[in-house]
C-alpha cells in the first residue's frame, strides 16, 4: 500500500505559510507523502494538484478570515473533478471578527469540509484524526503506510 498523499497549502490571498510548513513536516514524520503548495493558493490549484497527483486528502489553512468567501462551492468543484472521496480539512482563523468556533465549524462543514480546526489546534490530534479518517476508507494500514 502506498503512502497516503496529502496536499497542503494556505488558501486564497493569505500569505501566512509557517503553520502549513509545520503541518507538512509533521505529516511527513507521521508517514505521509506531502505535496506542499505554499501560500496564496487559489482553491482551483488545490483541486488541480489533488486530481493530477491522486491525493487522498487536502489540508488547507487560512489566517486572514476570508476562507468562507474563498471556498464557496469548493466541495462541488471537487465533485465535478471526480474528487468526491478526497478528505477535506481546514484550520486557522476562518472568520472575521468574534464568532463562536462552533458556528465557524458548522459553517465550514456545510461547505463540505470533513474537519475544521481552530488556530491553536494540536497537530498530533489533527494527524490522528486524519489517520482515523483514512482507516475508515481503507487507505491506512496499522503501523503506518
Amino acid at each position: 500500500m502506498r503512502k497516503p498523499l496529502v496536499v497542503t497549502g494556505t488558501v486564497g490571498k493569505d500569505v501566512h505559510v509557517i503553520g502549513t510548513k509545520i503541518l507538512s513536516r509533521a505529516l511527513r514524520e507521521a508517514g505521509f507523502e506531502v505535496l506542499e503548495l505554499g501560500c496564496l493558493v487559489p482553491p482551483e490549484e488545490f483541486i488541480r494538484q489533488a486530481k493530477e497527483n491522486g491525493a487522498d486528502a487536502i489540508l488547507m489553512s487560512s489566517l486572514y478570515g476570508m476562507a468562507e468567501l474563498d471556498l464557496k462551492g469548493f466541495k462541488e468543484r471537487c465533485q465535478t473533478e471526480s474528487l468526491s472521496d478526497v478528505i477535506l480539512y481546514i484550520g486557522g482563523i476562518l472568520s472575521v471578527g468574534k464568532e463562536d468556533f462552533a458556528e465557524t465549524e458548522a459553517k465550514f462543514k456545510r461547505l463540505g469540509f470533513h474537519r475544521v480546526y481552530p488556530p491553536e489546534v494540536d497537530l498530533k490530534q489533527a494527524i490522528e484524526d486524519l489517520i482515523g479518517d483514512l482507516k475508515m476508507r481503507g487507505k491506512w494500514k496499522e503501523g503506518g503506510c
